[in-house]
């Protein structure tokens, strides 16, 4: 008898049973335990051939799982890349495109520089100390008079939002003072920055604005009209 149509144990089956923790690591999962059997196979395959049809036809069951861009020459690349890293760089078949490394793309990127500030008084924010610094590079002036007043002016906006409460103007300008060394002085000036209630109105407007849309508006008490209703009026026109 065949050994292939043999009757086989069923306990010898439990043993022969494969659990994952035992399987090779996937370097691609989402292409699953076949293609990547598949690969194992075209590797140990001999003849040039042979291994480059197979290679070819691994190619074109990648590209079945997204048919939309099977023809699609950047993402042939692609194809042919995940292909050669699936088979660890052992897979030597010709390419039509550069077949890639294991030491470049083991390559770790620069680690990119991100500005750590850590600002005394972080409710104003960088984009001040930023304006800060332009000024104190401007020539003394009208114009320079007028950058410094809309810092002061802004300073005070965003001191509101955060703390939510009123504040002094000796007390921007002695910030102010400070975040620019001691160049922008308004400790003696004699002008007075915006109102308070001014700049909380246009906080709170800026805040309605930010809120998501279609929320309802609830509508108070005061708003609706109160008062008696009508006594029922006779027609007049319908008595004779």
């Amino acid at each position: 008898m065949n050994s292939k149509y043999k009757k086989e144990n069923a306990n010898d089956v439990v043993h022969h049973l494969e659990y994952n923790a035992e399987r090779s690591h996937l370097i691609i999962p989402e292409y699953g335990r076949h293609l990547q059997k598949l690969i194992e196979q075209a590797v140990a395959i001999e003849d040039v051939e042979e291994r480059n049809k197979a290679a070819k036809y691994i190619i074109q069951v990648m590209g079945s799982l997204n048919p939309h861009l099977r023809d699609v020459l950047d993402f042939q690349h692609k194809l042919w890349d995940q292909l050669f890293i699936m088979s660890d760089f052992r897979l030597d078949v010709e390419s039509p495109y550069p077949i890639p490394s294991r030491e470049v793309l083991q390559l770790k990127p620069d680690v990119l520089k991100y500005p750590q500030n850590f600002p005394k008084y972080r409710y104003y924010g960088n984009n001040i100390k930023y304006m800060i610094d332009v000024a104190n590079k401007w020539e003394d002036g009208d114009m320079k008079n007028a950058l410094v007043k809309v810092i002061a002016n802004h300073m005070k906006k965003s001191y509101l939002s955060w703390n939510k409460d009123t504040v002094k103007d000796d007390v921007i300008y002695e910030h102010l003072y400070e975040l620019s060394d001691g160049k922008l002085n308004m400790l003696e000036s004699t002008e007075t920055l915006l109102n308070t209630t001014d700049l909380l109105r246009t906080n709170k407007r800026i805040s309605n604005k930010i809120a998501p849309a279609g929320q309802p508006k609830i509508q108070s008490n005061k708003n609706l009209k109160t008062g008696k209703s009508k006594p029922f009026q006779k027609n007049n026109n319908n008595q004779k």
